[in-house]
């Protein structure tokens, strides 16, 4: 697929630091505002104060609206660093942003002087620039405490703060790091006036927040009651596009998306420009038929639930001007790189886990703020639907009907499942749209909160430090004393501490250690435990101690333990939901033949969930193990069997989404499955992981490459990352993993043995599509659909059934012998059932599948190797 437009050459601001630099304020502002004239650009006056007060030497808080340039403030304050000798920071929610980030200051300050940390390694970590996330340069406080050489710290997205599940991450930094001067941004804060008490008492720096609503591209906000499709039209002929619908779920997303492919969204030469984009792009997944159709029309889809390659696929599309509508979720907010003139809410409420209530203030305005383009758009415009019912009884008005009595028609189907559209009434007016619109977000809330992680590297920093004055827990009790929490929160939050330091104590993650020659005993992290060892699941304490209650020698150990590491992830509802529907479609049958009454039915049907298999015994070690560590809670136990379930059917990932028929979803299932895979690899202790539970590693592996290697590559370029500074980066992962791949043997044979396994139950099942796009597809000699069918003709006059059993994946049947530097020869003999007197046996048959694996050029890892 064509890559998105270069950015035009800019004027090098690392030529303008002075040849052994300078700490002279007024030099620093001169030199930068010269470099920003050279750009074409006037710096708005919230820019100019920023600046100002920076080189002043003061924190800034930044509150300014998107396309305010809040970024070129940051800029500068990198450059004050440069120019000093010293070293500042970058961070943000998620790890696209910090990529993005570390382009864009290569190009301006020079590649040298720029560095990425991703948490275990890093690109150019001498460099005085560094981009992280939040969670990155949280974990780095953490461990090294005052000690960080971090005289500068940019925050972007600071709302992240309020966040509930992250916003510790954003806390923090401020306060483990005394003596760093901050420039806290966001277009969304709300009042910070308690945070900047805070900040200015834990450093002694003052504070200067900075607060502005001129926007660079104004806005226009209309509220219409007229019905969606109408109104998308109108904004269309208004020549508005283009238009990011804002759904809050995925089904409506999908929905949308289908209805607007009867309108005229594109015209003929932007639809053939779209086509000629795509070309070479892979959707070959089951949902990749319908979303290629809906670009094809010019329509985009934008959510959590599609595969991160087609997400990306969309906002590159949009970035060149392709997609005049995209059906998107509410992520919109932060990270999503598509550039729109035209938000449209078509709800101003939305399900916030528990019911539905109306849009927060600043979520509003954060996805609002997102419409207009600077350097392209004169305005922007902000538009919200009036809640349908209200639509429909003035369509109804409009052609003199009457309305019948009653209440307005509730926002999607009472009793409907959660997530799905499916709510309670929720009605909203004009006047709430006003108050989104005209009222300051929400005041920012503490999240502070003490994890497993946490305790663990505050341990690993007490112990690097080796203070003969300190204690014990030295460094948890100043952090918890230090946050931004009340006296009674803090109280509890180190009673919890001490719940957690004790059930680490007792699963043997901690141990006490004698200083041989004061005697005293410190608390040491144990050795056993492999270098990457994590304990960020909630639960992943859980795992460690019930692992030693499953025997490595029992034939299902790899299945259990599977199960086990299951239990601790969250629930990917929408597929425990199809899994549900049909455990109850497959048990009313069973009730239908034997003839049950309807009540009868009923009441069992209720009682049908997901499969959860070893749930006694899960339940019964989780509540010894809640009564023995009191902080669980309320956290509960999710049993579950979804990578079992693929294990035991050996279900590729398309078959298996097709299966449950999630093609709408597909993406959540791909997310589950990698942290299924990377909790298997970091939280599983070696001495654990039988051949067995390497193989069902390998297996789940193959199934993330050959799906989207996105979310794998993200995780892996955490010990790779030095590949995210070769701008063609795509192609660099794919060198990197065949380099991976040749050099690890049990790598190599983990991937091979599934692909001829999964390649071995087509043939069985004779699905001859499944079979063909198993295998590498050579144009000169392709094993395409008809040859596969006709090569196992013979095979069937003779044997009939082919059995793809897990017998028939056991190891001694597959054979992979290397041939050259890169090139290796495979073979998976063929098994068969038994006739007549061997009926039920398994029998060798003389046939094998017989092919080869080349990796001596650069390949695409997604698709097949053999």
């Amino acid at each position: 697929m064509s890559e998105p437009l270069p950015r035009p050459t800019r004027p090098s601001l690392a030529a303008r630091i002075p040849p052994g630099g300078t700490s002279d304020p007024d030099e620093i502002l001169d030199l930068f505002l010269a470099w920003v004239s050279d750009l074409g650009l006037t710096l708005y006056p919230a820019q100019e104060e920023a600046l100002l007060e920076l080189l002043a030497g003061k924190h800034v808080i930044l509150n300014t609206p998107t396309g305010s340039g809040k970024s070129l403030v940051a800029l500068g304050l990198h450059f004050k660093g440069l120019c000093e000798g010293t070293t500042s920071f970058y961070t943000s929610p998620i790890k696209a942003l910090a990529s993005e980030k570390f382009f864009s200051l290569c190009e301006d300050l020079g590649p040298e002087e720029v560095g990425m940390l991703t948490g275990d390694a890093s690109i150019n970590p001498d460099g005085r620039v560094l981009c992280c996330t939040a969670e990155v340069l949280s974990n780095m406080c953490l461990r090294r405490g005052p000690g960080l050489e971090a005289p500068a710290v940019v925050m972007d997205e600071f709302h992240y703060y309020s966040d509930r599940d992250r916003g510790v991450a954003w806390q923090i930094p401020l306060i483990t790091q005394p003596k760093t001067q901050f420039l806290l941004m966001s277009a969304t804060l709300g009042d910070v006036s308690g945070i900047a008490e805070k900040l200015k008492a834990a450093t002694g720096r003052e504070v200067a927040w900075i607060h502005s609503v001129d926007r660079p591209v104004p806005l226009d906000y209309e509220y219409r009651e007229t019905p969606l499709h109408e109104t998308i039209g109108d904004l269309l002929a208004a020549g508005k596009a283009p238009i990011y619908i804002v759904n809050f779920t995925q089904r409506e997303c999908a929905e949308l998306a289908q209805a607007l492919t009867s309108s005229q969204i594109a015209p003929r030469e932007r639809r053939d420009a779209i086509k000629e984009a795509l070309y070479g792009a892979r959707l070959d997944t089951p949902y990749g038929k319908e979303f290629r159709r809906f670009l094809s029309f010019g329509i985009g889809v934008h959510h959590a639930g599609l595969l991160p390659k087609y997400r990306l696929l969309v906002e590159q599309l949009s970035q060149r001007g392709l997609l005049p509508v995209i059906a998107g979720t509410d992520t919109l907010g932060v990270g999503v790189n598509i550039p729109i003139r035209t938000v449209l809410f078509t709800k101003l409420a939305k399900f916030d886990g528990k019911k539905v209530t109306m849009l927060a203030v600043r979520d509003f305005q954060q996805i609002a703020g997102r419409a207009g383009r600077k350097g392209f758009d004169d305005r922007g415009s902000v538009v919200a639907q009036a809640p349908e019912s209200v639509i429909e009884k003035k369509a109804a008005a409009a052609k003199g009907k009457k309305k019948p009595p009653g209440k307005p028609k509730p926002q999607g189907k009472p009793g409907g499942r959660p997530g799905e559209g499916a709510q309670a009434e929720v009605i909203w007016t004009e006047d709430h749209f006003e108050k989104l619109r005209t009222r300051s977000p929400e005041t920012l809330q503490s999240r502070f909160r003490i994890t497993h992680g946490l305790v663990l590297m505050l341990l690993q920093r007490d112990a690097e430090l080796d203070d003969p004055n300190a204690r014990n827990f030295d460094s948890l009790r100043q952090l918890i004393a230090a946050s931004h929490e009340d006296d009674l929160s803090k109280a509890r939050h180190l009673a919890h501490a001490a719940a957690l330091v004790r059930s680490m104590n007792r699963a043997g993650i901690l141990e006490l250690k004698r200083d041989t020659v004061t005697a005293y005993r410190w608390v040491v992290v144990s050795p056993n435990f492999q270098w990457d060892f994590s304990l960020f699941q909630a639960l992943a304490l859980f795992l460690i101690e019930t692992l030693p209650l499953l025997d490595p020698q029992d034939m299902d150990y790899a299945l259990d333990l599977v199960t086990l590491v299951e239990s601790i992830l969250e629930d990917p509802d929408v597929i425990l939901r199809k899994q549900t529907e049909r455990e109850r479609q497959k048990r009313y049958l069973e009730l239908k033949a034997e003839g049950a009454d309807y009540d009868f039915l009923r009441s069992e049907l209720d009682e049908v969930s997901h499969p959860k298999p070893n749930a006694d015994f899960l339940f019964g070690a989780f509540e010894r193990f809640r009564h023995a560590h009191p902080w669980v809670g309320g956290r509960d136990l999710h049993p579950k069997a979804i990578g079992r379930d693929m294990l035991e059917r050996f279900l590729g990932f398309g078959e298996y989404v097709r299966h449950l028929g999630i093609q709408r979803s597909e993406g959540i299932l791909l997310r589950y499955l990698s942290q299924l895979y990377k909790t298997l690899v970091q939280t599983v202790p070696d001495l654990a992981k039988t051949q067995e539970v390497e193989d069902v590693i390998g297996f789940f592996r193959t199934l993330l490459e050959r799906t989207d290697t996105s979310l794998l590559e993200e995780w892996e370029s955490l010990r790779h990352p030095e590949l995210l500074t070769d701008q063609n980066r795509h192609q660099k992962v794919e060198a990197r993993w065949i380099t991976e791949l040749a050099s690890d043997s049990k790598l190599l044979a983990a991937r091979v043995r599934t692909e001829l396994h999964l390649l071995v139950k087509a043939l069985a099942e004779r699905n001859w599509e499944d079979a063909a796009a198993a295998v590498v597809q050579n144009a000169e000699d392709p094993w395409d659909e008809r040859r596969f069918e006709t090569a196992m003709a013979p095979f069937w006059e003779d044997w009939g059934d082919l059995v793809a059993t897990a017998e028939a994946r056991r190891h001694k049947w597959t054979t992979i012998k290397k041939v050259g530097e890169r090139e290796w020869e495979v073979e998976q003999v063929l098994l068969a059932w038994g006739r007549g007197e061997e009926a039920g046996e398994v029998l060798e048959t003389g046939w094998a599948v017989r092919g080869r694996v080349d990796l001596s050029g650069a390949r695409e890892v997604e698709g097949a190797l053999v």
